[in-house]
């Protein structure tokens, strides 16, 4: 028989058989220990309500403050329309959709929840779906299909996440993994991140010995160690504290890799590149300059600006900028220097120097140079030189056999 608890008072229940409904500023307590009420049906609880007991039944649907001061086990679904829902205890249903606020002292465990505003859970979630419409706070694991939030994430252990995380402004977690990540501000892994695909509007920020796919990032992305992905795509700075190991970099400002970078596609960077360790990449185009112990690139290097390297750059073809400047041995099957760069040694089979450009040493098959360029070591040359007026040899060329 359904049971009801008028305005203001207090009532004891254990078994309730059929529908409880709870009138605003009421009470209910449960019967053993630890105290508890279970009913058959549905639970229709209005403003203001507090059931000092653990709690359990078919449905539960509530508006206003609705304060449960032990655990809530429904069946189906909980809905606290336009209210907020405190659970001191654990949260357990298919769905629950809450209009405000939800706080879950322990865990929180339901197919579905949809939170208008804020949710707060401080122990293990697991969830097929997590729908917040301001933040969503977790103390504990976070084990979903999807998270859609509409402002800030923020999780103190790591998450395992099955498709996708969809949030408008900051995501802060300790790890975990992810397979897609869409963050309109801010994105912080304060472990190592396993993921598929990071999609970020501002910064990102991964732990060192995160791996995955695709990195696209608006503003700056850190990595504070060694990272391994597919491809970065940086509109402004990149920074990596060790060393990165993937297929494709597209940075449009700076970036920064204290240990090794190996690449098997492109390296690209509109403006600064200084590596601590080796280079290596299919192909190195570079804005500005380019810093690094040693470059060997399969293909192309395309400089406009600087190069400069303790052992080298190694590659088919290298071309250097006009005005450009290159600090260490060139090794390639065809290189060209831009009018008015300066190099220092060069060994290639093809070399071309566009005119006032000065160099070193030049070691190739067949060398050219352009008007008044400055060579001031040796040039030594197998097959043809070819030099314009006003060019100013400090040695004799030799051709060898």
């Amino acid at each position: 028989m359904s049971k009801t608890v008028p305005r203001g008072s207090t009532a004891t229940f254990k078994i309730v058989e059929g529908d409880l409904e709870v009138s605003r500023h009421s009470v209910v307590k449960g019967e053993g220990s630890p105290p508890e009420v279970k009913v058959s049906g549905t639970i229709y609880v209005n403003d203001d309500c507090v059931f000092d007991c653990n709690l359990s039944g078919e449905n539960l649907e509530g508006e206003g403050e609705v304060t449960i001061k032990g655990d809530l086990e429904i069946q189906n679904r909980v809905d606290v329309d336009d209210g907020r829902l405190y659970v001191s205890g654990n949260l357990g249903a298919k769905r629950v959709s809450v209009g405000r606020s939800l706080k879950v002292e322990k865990n929180l465990k339901v197919d579905d929840v949809d939170v208008g505003g804020r949710l707060e859970v401080g122990g293990n979630t697991e969830a097929l779906n997590i729908d917040v419409g301001g933040k969503f706070q977790a103390e504990g694991t976070v084990k979903t299909r999807n998270i859609d939030v509409g402002g800030a994430v923020r999780v103190e252990a790591e998450v395992d996440v099955e498709d996708k995380i969809d949030v408008g402004g900051a995501v802060v977690v300790r790890g975990g993994k992810a397979s897609r990540v869409n963050v309109g501000g801010s994105l912080v892994s304060k472990e190592s991140l396993r993921f598929e695909r990071i999609n970020v509007g501002g910064s990102v920020k991964l732990a060192g010995g995160s791996s995955g796919g695709s990195i696209n990032v608006g503003g700056v992305c850190k990595v504070e160690g060694d990272l391994k992905f597919d491809d970065i795509d940086v509109g402004g700075i990149a920074v990596i504290a060790g060393s990165a190991e993937g297929a494709n970099l597209d940075v449009g400002g700076k970036v920064r890799v204290d240990g090794s970078i190996a690449l098997s596609g492109r390296f690209e960077v509109g403006g600064k590149a200084r590596i601590d360790g080796t280079l290596k990449a299919k192909s190195v185009e570079i804005g500005g300059s380019l810093h690094a112990k040693e470059a060997r690139v399969e293909s192309r290097v395309t400089v406009g600006g600087s190069i400069e390297t303790d052992d080298g750059v190694h590659a088919s073809y290298v071309e250097v900028g006009r005005r450009g400047r290159v600090k260490g041995p060139i090794n390639a099957d065809e290189v060209f220097i831009g009018k008015g760069a300066r190099v220092e040694d060069i060994s290639a089979k093809k070399i071309t120097l566009e005119r006032e450009a000065e160099a070193r040493n030049l070691h190739g098959d067949s060398i050219r140079l352009g008007n008044r360029c400055k060579i001031s070591g040796e040039v030594k040359y197998t097959e043809t030189l070819e030099a314009d007026r006003d060019v100013k040899f400090e040695r004799e060329p030799q051709k060898e056999s």
